[in-house]
């Protein structure tokens, strides 16, 4: 039974680099607790550990997983650590954690959708994340490319996530495209979205935003690192759900009441017209 409490959350836009980034990480961590101690989850970027490579995957349980869960157990905290590459047999996933208070993984998302055909020799995940946070409600993950495909945030919310943490490593010109699919995923999926980027030579542009289930700003960052504190209120996704969107829209329910079968859905469904399109490739 939700009690229906304010949750703080944190959102790490930092200043990183493409090296390891472990211990001024854990630093950020902990003064974003001390100096914001009513914040109960601290979220980080894509690839915030080390940035991009597989060269740096690792099988997890890692040393610096363990870093992170000791880090979420001292402060007492829900921890997000952005994500970090995985090495499984001959596999490598991207991957975030997510950390309880007690210093225990509950979960770890695989990205579904790699930015390929640029993220190399990455493999996509099969299986969506949500998890409970007691007393409060239901979150979700998703990583970066992932929210350009609207089944992914749609499954979250099918499963009850009332909030999506979602990672991102963004330093190109599409930001301001992503900050608008942002948007609309809050607001046709009627959830919080927490999008975090990074900046400086590893995420570049910043930019992290934060939505409402109304589709609305709660905060847009600039391009420079932000510490990004605020408080969700799940009461005001279950009135948002209910009535709908300002008393209008209510997308869920009638996503949950139609019988309309989805063509591209079926076992064996083949689409001629994006058989067209050619191979995923590098534009020449």
């Amino acid at each position: 039974m939700k009690n229906n409490q304010l949750f703080g959350i944190a959102a790490l836009q930092l200043q990183l680099a493409e090296a390891d980034n472990l211990e001024l990480l854990l630093e950020r961590i902990q003064k974003t607790k001390l100096r914001y101690p009513w914040v109960k989850m601290i979220v980080l970027s894509e690839l915030a550990l080390r940035g991009v490579g597989t060269q740096h995957a690792r099988e997890l349980p890692s040393p610096e997983e363990q870093a992170f869960c000791r880090s979420a157990r001292e402060l007492g905290i829900w921890l997000v650590p952005g994500s970090m590459y995985e090495k499984r047999g001959s596999a490598v996933f991207n991957t975030t954690p997510v950390i309880n208070p007690q210093g225990e993984i509950v979960g770890r998302y695989r990205k579904l959708y790699p930015f390929l055909p640029y993220e190399k020799g990455v493999t996509g995940g099969d299986e969506f994340l949500v998890f409970d946070v007691p007393g409060v409600g239901r979150f979700g993950v998703s990583i970066c490319y992932d929210i350009w495909f609207p089944e992914t945030t749609r499954a979250l919310t099918w499963l009850g996530a009332e909030v999506i943490i979602h990672p991102t490593k963004t330093d190109t010109i599409d930001r301001r495209e992503e900050l608008a699919i942002v948007r609309a995923s809050a607001v046709t999926n009627q959830c919080y979205i927490v999008d975090v980027n990074a900046a400086g030579p590893q995420g570049g542009v910043g930019r992290s935003m934060i939505a409402g289930p109304e589709g609305e700003v709660i905060h847009e960052a600039s391009a420079d690192e932000e510490v990004i504190p605020f408080e969700i209120d799940l009461a005001r996704v279950a009135q948002v759900r209910e009535r709908g969107m300002k008393g209008l829209g209510q997308p869920l329910k009638s996503f949950r009441d139609a019988r309309v079968h989805y063509p591209q859905y079926g076992p064996d469904a083949v689409s001629a017209a994006y058989e067209r399109l050619g191979p995923l490739k590098v534009p020449d």
